[in-house]
């Protein structure tokens, strides 16, 4: 009888110990969601946008849902007719960013990435005209009022991207 007891203390030993090893596991990963949900912080505010030939337009980022999403409102106008939004969300089990956009185009694209040497990059694979192409939305330059941003595209699986279009943050707010 006592060694049963002993067994049978012994066991719910074990089982809190896990109990509890578990949710330190569960606190930490959330530490490090928490932390690298930060990662694009640098995004959030209200931004004037320029680009070549004098483009202009807005984009307000904020974040939304217990700050665990990042919601983009972007506004082509006056120059473009291309109004668009995206959601941005930290993938735990991948580790990486993904990001949906949305426009009034009917364009829907999304992309998975992260920070790569001081810069956001999120990326994609895609076939154009029969062809695998990657493309990518780099954010760099960032500093606390500015930053640029490009979209890129790759036809030899990332050893060379071109520049399709660059635009230039200017915060507002």
């Amino acid at each position: 009888m006592k060694a049963n007891i002993g067994r049978s203390l012994l066991g719910l030993t074990m089982v809190c110990f896990f109990s509890i090893f578990a949710e330190a596991s569960r606190q930490s990963d959330s530490t490090q969601i928490v932390q690298r949900l930060d990662e694009f912080d640098f995004w959030v505010g209200e931004w004037d946008l320029s680009w070549a030939n004098g483009g202009k337009g807005t984009n307000s980022i904020r974040k939304i849902l217990d700050n665990m999403v990042i919601l983009e409102n972007f506004d082509g106008t006056p120059s473009m007719r291309l109004k668009g939004m995206s959601v941005s969300a930290f993938d735990a089990k991948t580790g990486k960013w993904r990001q949906t956009w949305v426009d009034n185009n009917g364009g829907y694209l999304d992309f998975l990435g992260g920070l790569d040497g001081g810069k956001m990059i999120l990326e994609r694979k895609t076939t154009m005209n029969g062809k695998t192409v990657l493309q990518r939305m780099v954010w760099y330059n960032i500093i606390a009022n500015e930053l640029d941003w490009n979209w890129e595209r790759s036809e030899d699986n990332g050893k060379t991207w071109k520049t399709l279009w660059s635009i230039h943050y200017t915060r507002t707010r």
